[in-house]
């Protein structure tokens, strides 16, 4: 793995953050419930307040930035409420630094869980199922479908797989 910066996102992040938004959704639309095109007209103050989702209590904003500077991956997460626990979203690898000897997305899932680990004693996450690539990777991080579902959406035509893990040296919350 090459040299890879993990931290959270401040409001002044707000033109990396739109700009790697941006990329998300025009590589794998079917991975976020957000169009592009909508999400191209939010103004500033909407991009700072995702930027400040990495200070924000009972939420985390993580970035993999490379050696270079360039900003290659994020993954969010959030406590929605008590019973669900924390929850993973916003999950994003750039196409160049994907897989496993990358270890991007390894590195950035190291770091939500450890957030996780003080919210809760699960992670969960709601995966598109036609989304292969995000369901083997989950899987083999340890994270097992419930057999819930919920519509996409984006479309409630498909479904979203709910997956949960176990977090080791976990607090209740």
């Amino acid at each position: 793995m090459d040299e890879l910066t993990i931290r959270t996102t401040t409001e002044d992040d707000w033109q990396e953050v739109r700009a790697l938004r941006l990329a998300m959704l025009a590589d794998t639309p079917i991975a976020y419930g957000e169009h592009r095109a909508d999400a191209e007209q939010h103004d500033e103050a909407e991009w700072r307040s995702r930027g400040r989702r990495g200070q924000t209590p009972g939420s985390t904003s993580l970035v993999a930035i490379d050696a270079s500077g360039e900003w290659v991956g994020m993954m969010n997460g959030y406590v929605p409420d008590a019973a669900t626990g924390p929850l993973l979203v916003g999950v994003y690898v750039a196409p160049g630094h994907r897989g496993r000897d990358a270890g991007v997305a390894d590195a950035l899932l190291d770091a939500v869980e450890r957030w996780a680990a003080g919210h809760g004693t699960t992670l969960r996450l709601h995966v598109h199922e036609d989304n292969a690539r995000a369901l083997a990777f989950y899987e083999r991080r340890g994270f097992v479908r419930t057999g819930h579902t919920e519509p996409y959406a984006l479309d409630p035509t498909r479904a979203e797989i709910e997956m949960v893990e176990q977090l080791d040296g976990a607090t209740p919350a």
